[in-house]
């Protein structure tokens, strides 16, 4: 159970920084919004679905084609989870962090 608490823990750290990621590019813009706007929070979070949900649609592909057999779910922390689906969301949530070092190094 506290293994589960924690990876909320990192997904909600992941919208975090997809938040500072956004603040950061539209500080830079300077410009002020005409109409309504989403929240930063709510346009972070279905970024990170998004993006798990493409890695997942990405990655079903790649199984397939290269037709490589996987278990159809694996338990951690006594839930039970598609592997597929759980490499795809652990690669969403790092991913704001990679590109905080890609920009850094740039």
């Amino acid at each position: 159970m506290v293994q589960l608490i924690l990876f909320f823990i990192l997904a909600l750290l992941s919208v975090r920084q997809r938040l500072a990621n956004k603040k950061k590019r539209l500080l830079g813009k300077g410009e002020v919004p005409l109409e309504p706007v989403p929240s930063p929070f709510s346009t972070a979070l279905s970024e990170l679905v998004g993006s798990a949900g493409g890695i997942y649609l990405s990655l079903v592909l790649l199984v397939s084609f290269l037709k490589i057999e996987i278990p159809p779910e694996i338990f951690i922390w006594e839930v039970a989870l598609e592997p597929l689906a759980l490499v795809a969301l652990i690669t969403a949530i790092i991913q704001p962090y990679i590109a905080r070092l890609f920009i850094k190094s740039r």
